[in-house]
């Protein structure tokens, strides 16, 4: 019988991958499933508690993995990002780092493309991220501001869904 430590890294990348697709899965099927049942309104608020909650365990953990510095910065959100879940299974970037500004963006969006898919409108996602990306950026630095730039339900370019601003205050 095989066990976790005796599979290669190609392996077990490919396993990290599959359990972020399950995540985004299930949460997925979660939302939809209280939208139809209770509407859209009621999914934003209930999701927006869930996020409150899972963006600060994941930075922490994320933190810890990583023994990332207290106040780490930008330089630290920015490496932080890259190890979320997210990172596994949509494309993003950072177009823009300095010592107070870091610039985020998600250029491929599993959630928005599985609506587009199935026919759904974009999710209006961008009350849902200021709770998300602030929170975890808080986590990292409490002395990081979140700002949205653009998020669905806002007009966006083709190559991006969403992008965020990141400045160090203090």
């Amino acid at each position: 019988m095989r066990e976790l430590a005796d599979l290669d890294k190609e392996t077990l990348l490919g396993l990290l991958r599959d359990a972020a697709l399950n995540w985004l899965t299930h949460d997925g099927l979660w939302f939809r499933a209280v939208e139809e049942t209770f509407g859209m309104e009621a999914a934003i608020r209930l999701d927006k508690m869930a996020w409150a909650q899972f963006t600060v365990i994941e930075a922490r953990r994320i933190i810890k993995r990583l023994n990332l510095p207290a106040n780490g910065g930008l330089e630290a959100l920015a490496l932080a990002l890259r190890f979320r879940l997210y990172a596994r299974i949509n494309e993003q970037a950072i177009v823009e780092l300095n010592s107070r500004r870091c610039v985020f963006e998600m250029r491929t969006c599993r959630v928005q493309e599985a609506r587009q898919r199935q026919g759904l409108p974009d999710f209006p996602c961008r009350e849902v991220g200021l709770v998300e990306y602030s929170g975890f950026a808080q986590t990292i630095d409490p002395r990081i501001t979140t700002r949205c730039l653009f998020c669905p339900p806002d007009p966006h370019p083709a190559e991006a869904w969403c992008r965020w601003e990141f400045r160090l205050e203090g």
